[in-house]
This record gives structure tokens, C-alpha cells and sequence, in this order.
């Protein structure tokens, strides 16, 4: 089950504008776009998708997306740390077939409460038992910062700058104590388990939830 997640979310971390993992959906938007062939929008695609996900600062309090513009591509979302947003457009504006790259990714704001928040709500969800599939490190964020790991006192006051390591399926954007969860879940009840454990976190001023059951569109009401 594991596996499957981790399959569909290597697709899924990185959105077009149809439900992540959607291969012809990605083709057909890239061919509306953009003039030019099925096999060539889907090689961009795919190195965009390859250079992104294997940005080494990109972290489960960030959230990437891209979509095209004729052959401009545009990078959309939220990066934590303003390396990410440069990182990102110099790992794919040499991509062959694109003329150009329009990076709109917002950096969130530097907040001592919102990294008190990130980590909260991260413990929130990753300690839950119904969510720890979606958490390589299968557990608290003092689990994730790997041997030597800090105090929760510590490490709530400075997460963004050392945020947990591994995969991660769920993805939480905090903005100035509005707390976003994006990414992709099994089902619905996951996704209602990581929004009640949001909710519960101390400091969140609000929650959305942005989450997509896998087999689903976004505003998709699951079956």
C-alpha cells in the first residue's frame, strides 16, 4: 500500500492543473497549449517533473506546481526559503523545448510562529497511526530530523531552516498562521484525519484543505 502511495506521489507532488498522476491529462493540456507534438509536450513534462522532485531543499513545508504558457513554463506554489524559488528555475529553465520560464512560486514569509505552527501541525498528522503511510520516517518530527534530533522546544523555533527529512505525501504551507495542506491521500478519510489534526494544532488561525483523493480532480467530491 505503501508503495502505491509513494508511486502515485511521485507524480502527484508536482501538479499540472488536472489530478496529479494524470498522464494523458498532462499531454493534452501541454498539446493545447503550446505548439507542439504529444511526445514532445510529454518529454518536458517528464524533465520537469525529474528536476523539480529532485531538488534537494524542497521539503514537505513547501509546494510546487507548473503549467504552461505557450512554451513558457510557469512555475507556481509556495517555497518556505528563498534558495527554493531560485533553486527551482535553474533546475529546469535549460530545459530543451522551453523558451522561458516564468517563476511565480511565492516565498512565504520569515515567522518564528509560523515555524511553531509548521511543527506542530506536523506532529499533528505524522504521529497519527492512519497517517504514517504517508510519512517515510513513520512518525514525530524529532524521528525525522534523524540521530542527533532536537528537543520539540528547540526545533519549533527554527524548522523551516532544518525541516524533516524523507518523503512526505502530505504537505503543510503555512502563511502568516493560515496553515494549506496539499498533496495526494487514499481516501477520504485520510484526508479528514490530517484536517481535524490540523485544526487541533495551537496557533493555526485557519486551516485549508487542499488535499486529493487519489482517482479524483480537485473540488472532486470522492464516492
Amino acid at each position: 500500500m505503501v508503495r502505491r502511495v509513494t508511486s502515485c506521489m511521485a507524480a502527484a507532488l508536482l501538479l499540472v492543473l488536472t489530478v496529479p498522476g494524470s498522464t494523458p491529462s498532462f499531454a493534452q493540456q501541454v498539446q493545447q497549449a503550446a505548439p507542439m507534438s504529444q511526445e514532445d509536450g510529454m518529454r518536458i513534462v517528464n524533465e520537469v517533473r525529474k528536476q523539480l522532485s529532485s531538488l534537494s531543499d524542497y521539503s514537505v513545508f513547501d509546494w510546487i506546481t507548473f503549467g504552461f504558457r505557450g512554451r513558457t513554463l510557469v512555475l507556481n506554489g509556495y517555497a518556505s526559503r528563498p534558495i527554493l524559488k531560485d533553486d527551482a528555475e535553474r533546475a529546469v529553465k535549460k530545459i530543451p523545448g522551453i523558451d522561458g520560464v516564468d517563476n511565480q512560486i511565492k516565498v512565504l514569509p520569515l515567522s518564528p510562529n509560523d515555524d511553531r505552527i509548521r511543527a506542530a501541525v506536523y506532529n499533528r498528522i505524522y504521529t497519527q497511526s492512519a497517517l504514517r503511510k504517508y510519512n517515510a520516517n513513520q512518525g514525530s518530527l524529532a524521528q525525522a530530523l534523524g540521530p542527533g534530533g532536537r528537543s520539540f522546544a528547540m526545533m519549533s523555533g527554527g524548522i523551516t531552516n532544518d525541516p524533516p527529512i524523507g518523503y512526505h505525501a502530505i504537505h503543510i504551507i503555512v502563511n502568516n498562521g493560515h496553515v494549506t495542506l496539499y498533496g495526494v491521500v487514499l481516501n477520504k478519510t485520510d484526508a479528514d484525519i490530517a484536517m481535524m489534526q490540523a485544526n487541533s494544532a495551537p496557533g493555526a488561525f485557519s486551516v485549508d484543505n487542499e488535499l486529493v483523493v487519489e482517482g479524483t480532480n480537485p473540488g472532486q467530491e470522492p464516492k
